[in-house]
């Protein structure tokens, strides 16, 4: 009774037995050989994995790493920095939004893996090209979301006539009102242009052929290694929620007026 206390008293441990029930129920399903719909058959164990990961690490691994959060924090940073603008200006003014959204909405659904092309003809070197890619993933959240951000702002009316009733001007309005009220989703496009960005990263270091985890990965399915496989999705999946929970944090203390206070299941 004191461990069941303690499992949902507390919420790191919750999260904890979360990841302990995953990796778990995964290393049970390859043990037994599961096949029904889905095959667990040629799966890598978490073991298995495990024990690739450790071998990763006795070579060179920072090179890796250094290369991959290179890429991703250059595209993202310039994917946040122009979307951010952009999504403001769109939602503030309408003639800007006519004029940027319809070649804008035309290229939001292309797949990344589809820009390799066009990254190879337009860009001088293979490094721009993976930059680029990073910067797709992350741009096209960032925009729709401060795009919605500031519109829902500006749909308050109340909102909007209490300021004016209070003498502000357009300008204010904008800085004092529309801007603080749409860091929200602002800060949910910038978590989810995060998240896209590593989404992105093996798709962007095809081009690579040297160094990257998304490159190791993409290796290592060519030459039918499957252990570093898992391995590379799951070193992007580290970094990319290490990512996501700087980027949380920040706006967090840009919002400290926003707290959250969720019901008990």
């Amino acid at each position: 009774m004191a461990l069941r206390a303690l499992f949902f008293a507390n919420r790191s441990a919750r999260r904890l037995l979360a990841l302990v029930i995953f990796f778990g129920g995964w290393q049970f399903l390859c043990n037994i050989g599961f096949s029904f719909f889905v095959n667990f058959q040629l799966i890598p164990s978490p073991l298995q994995v495990l024990k690739a990961t450790l071998t990763f690490f006795t070579t060179d691994p920072w090179v890796h790493f250094r290369s991959s959060i290179q890429r991703v924090m250059i595209g993202y940073a310039v994917a946040s920095c122009l979307g951010i603008i952009l999504g403001v200006l769109a939602g503030w003014f309408e003639k800007v939004e006519d004029l940027l959204m319809p070649p804008l909405e035309l290229l939001r659904p292309i797949p990344a893996v589809a820009w390799i092309p066009l990254a190879i003809l337009m860009f001088p070197n293979a490094e721009s090209g993976m930059v680029y890619i990073t910067f797709v993933g992350a741009f096209f959240p960032v925009l729709i979301s401060t795009i919605r951000g500031v519109e829902s702002i500006l749909s308050d009316t109340v909102l909007i006539r209490v300021g004016q009733c209070l003498g502000a001007r357009s300008w204010h309005i904008f800085k004092d009102i529309v801007l603080p009220g749409s860091l929200p989703s602002i800060a949910s496009g910038l978590t989810i242009g995060m998240g896209n960005a590593w989404f992105c990263l093996v798709t962007a270091e095809i081009l690579a052929g040297r160094y990257g985890i998304g490159y190791i990965t993409w290796e290592s399915y060519v030459t039918s290694n499957y252990p570093p496989i898992v391995m590379g999705m799951l070193l992007i999946g580290l970094m990319g929620a290490i990512s996501s929970w700087a980027v949380n944090r920040t706006m967090a203390a840009l919002m400290p007026w926003r707290v959250i206070k969720k019901q008990d299941a």
